[in-house]
Order: C-alpha cells, then sequence, then structure tokens
C-alpha cells in the first residue's frame, strides 16, 4: 500500500515510541512524503526534542532510521500537481497543498493524516490511523 504521510504523522512518530511509529516502520507500506515535510520537521525540532525528551541531536538520529522507511520526493515531483492541489486545499489550509499535490502526482492509496483539514477536500483519500491498523488486523 502506497502512502502520503502528513508532517503530524512523523512528528507524533518522532515524540514518542507508538504504535504510529510502528506503521511507519511496517514493510506492508510504502510511505512517501514531499520534501516540505522534512523542512517543516526540522523547524520545529526544538519544540519535538521538548516534546519527546530527547536531545536535538537524538531527535534528528531518530528522524534518519524513520526517514529510511520514507521516500522524500523533491518539490519538483509535485510541482506539475501543485495548482490543481491549491485549488482543492488552499482555501482550507495551504500547508496542506504539498501532500495533495503528491497525492496526484502519482498512483498512491491516499494520504495518512490526523489532521481533520484533509477531511474538508474529497478528492483524495484520506486515511487515519485507527483505520490503517484496522486494515492490518484482518
Amino acid at each position: 500500500m502506497k502512502l502520503i504521510a502528513d508532517t503530524n504523522v512523523l512528528i507524533s512518530a518522532l515524540v514518542k515510541k507508538s504504535t504510529v511509529r510502528g506503521l511507519l516502520l511496517n514493510p506492508l507500506f510504502e510511505f512517501y512524503v514531499p520534501e516540505h515535510c522534512i523542512e517543516e520537521i526540522e523547524r520545529h525540532v526544538g519544540e519535538i526534542s521538548e516534546r519527546s525528551g530527547l536531545s536535538v541531536e537524538n531527535v534528528f538520529l531518530l528522524l534518519g532510521v524513520l526517514l529510511a522507511s520514507v521516500q522524500v520526493v523533491p518539490a519538483e515531483g509535485v510541482v506539475k500537481k501543485y495548482k490543481e492541489a491549491e485549488k482543492i486545499m488552499g482555501k482550507i489550509d495551504r500547508d496542506d497543498v504539498p501532500f495533495i499535490a503528491l497525492a496526484l502526482s502519482f498512483p498512491n492509496d491516499g494520504v495518512w493524516t490526523e489532521d481533520k483539514h484533509f477531511l474538508k477536500q474529497s478528492r483524495v483519500k484520506v486515511w487515519r490511523t485507527r483505520e490503517l491498523l484496522k486494515l492490518l488486523a484482518e
């Protein structure tokens, strides 16, 4: 299953050892993120460090482990679908436009997120953590 992971998913996996971290490392899934996601995490690394109790250095080490299971797609990989994504998501939450653009850029199964903004659009399938866990249990 190919999924676009939202920034909140990666941050959640960085903050604590959880089912989210386990899902990110599960080989049954292929995860993709736009490079915008990594830039956003880097901007918030201090906050992630505080919330997780990890040093900034260890947050980056853990991020490296997680990114071994995630393909980071350069901005050039989503630019063709950016205007279309902006029409879909721009008025809802501009920060989410790169994720929709990536989802529109290649065949995939949707976006994995806990961000309710994504539910306000109907173009891209949205997966919640509980739905992925239920899928694995079947």
